[in-house]
């Protein structure tokens, strides 16, 4: 092991390395902008993956439980009926309201089409249909225009997202689905969760508009977090719900968003590996040539006595700390993502979700160790080219 650790010390001075860096300015700024840009291609895809996930998780809270029927994969495929939504009500783990009612919201999800304020083309929104516990359930969501709305009316509030991206949603305006008009009265902000994408409404009156007889799923908060497996055992015990299935809120939108982060992971990767292959054979040219260029000064320091390892790990060094500096910038440019939000279709609700980059301490790292690996790779070659070289035939081309 002291072998080891003794092989990969680098005798040459560090001085040596880095005034050979500087001679370069041009050839080491062009690596250097190459590794940035394909670091910032990657860090752009592991922060865009990221903040999907972060939203649609954050949407749950760590205190709720939702029910939806066994093996759906979504609420738009579940279905709950009445009876059964009245039984889970009953359910002593279920916290109270203020009003001395269980803290359950039963709810209706269904998707309608609206026209976007950037393209003009339609898409999909998803209509959340819930029971007055609604708002104290989610806390998090809160009225930042106008008013909530009315149960036993028409009236509507949408999330912020919605208001922003799509045309014709303002207060007072009239939309029209299922058959019916419906009025905007308040704009919520749900502080970038999922529900800034979506609509609310009394979910008896949507119900009605769009001919379901049954929930999607139903919502409620436990009175303590640790009772949770002891309402999922009675809830598969009893006959009566041995069809329903028991999840925590925040599990089920982490469930929600693994689909469409691993796609976007997966296709990002992709084009990142491309630009990395470009920006890998970038750096290889320019130690290359900054190999042909210090022919004689390499010849030098083997006559000095530096042998053929240092002279190896000198080179590796500087390769790798272009591609550290520049993976530095990447992640630099990257972070200004930070303030971008973009909109793409859940796979799980098939409807538009809004979300923005999530630049976190896990990307930073992977992205820098994916720098660290270009540099490597783009420059461990040249380096054997540079320890191999002849000290006699590197002094004669002086």
């Amino acid at each position: 092991m002291r072998r080891f650790f003794r092989w990969l010390l680098v005798p040459v001075p560090f001085s040596y390395i880095w005034r050979s860096l500087w001679a370069r300015r041009l050839t080491t700024a062009l690596t250097l902008g190459g590794l940035a840009l394909v670091v910032f291609v990657f860090a752009g895809v592991l922060m865009l993956a990221q903040g999907l996930e972060t939203t649609l998780v954050d949407t749950g809270s760590p205190d709720n439980a939702i029910v939806l029927r066994r093996a759906a994969g979504s609420e738009l495929v579940s279905q709950i009926d009445r009876g059964t939504a009245s039984i889970l009500e009953t359910q002593p783990e279920v916290a109270p309201a203020k009003d001395g009612r269980p803290l359950l919201s039963r709810e209706v999800l269904v998707v309608i089409n609206l026209y976007k304020k950037t393209t003009g083309g339609m898409s999909n929104v998803s209509v959340r249909g819930v029971s007055p516990q609604a708002f104290e359930l989610r806390p998090g969501v809160r009225i930042v225009q106008g008013k909530p709305f009315q149960f036993g009316t028409h009236e509507i509030v949408v999330g912020k997202n919605i208001a922003d991206r799509f045309r014709g949603v303002t207060l007072g305006a009239e939309l029209g689905f299922g058959g019916d008009r419906w009025t905007v009265v308040g704009i919520a902000d749900a502080g970038g969760t999922g529900f800034d994408s979506e609509i609310w409404g009394d979910a008896d009156q949507l119900m009605q508009a769009f001919g379901r007889p049954v929930y999607s799923s139903a919502t409620f908060r436990l009175r303590d977090a640790g009772t949770f497996d002891a309402v999922k055992a009675r809830l598969q015990a009893d006959p009566r719900s041995q069809s329903l299935e028991l999840k925590r809120e925040r599990e089920f939108y982490r469930e929600q968003s693994q689909a469409m982060a691993k796609f976007i992971k997966i296709l990002g990767l992709v084009v990142t590996t491309i630009f990395s292959v470009g920006a890998m054979i970038g750096a290889m040219i320019t130690m290359y040539a900054a190999v042909a260029s210090r022919v004689v000064e390499v010849g030098t320091l083997r006559a000095l006595g530096f042998q053929r390892r240092s002279v190896l790990a000198a080179f590796l060094v500087e390769s790798v700390l272009l591609a550290i500096a520049g993976g530095a910038a990447g992640v630099g440019l990257a972070s200004l993502l930070s303030f971008a939000r973009v909109s793409t279709l859940n796979f799980g609700s098939f409807s538009e979700i809004g979300f923005g980059f999530a630049l976190s301490p896990g990307v930073i790292t992977r992205a820098l160790i994916f720098a660290v690996v270009m540099g490597i790779v783009g420059g461990f070659l040249p380096a054997v080219r540079a320890a191999r070289l002849n000290i006699v035939n590197a002094l004669r081309a002086s």
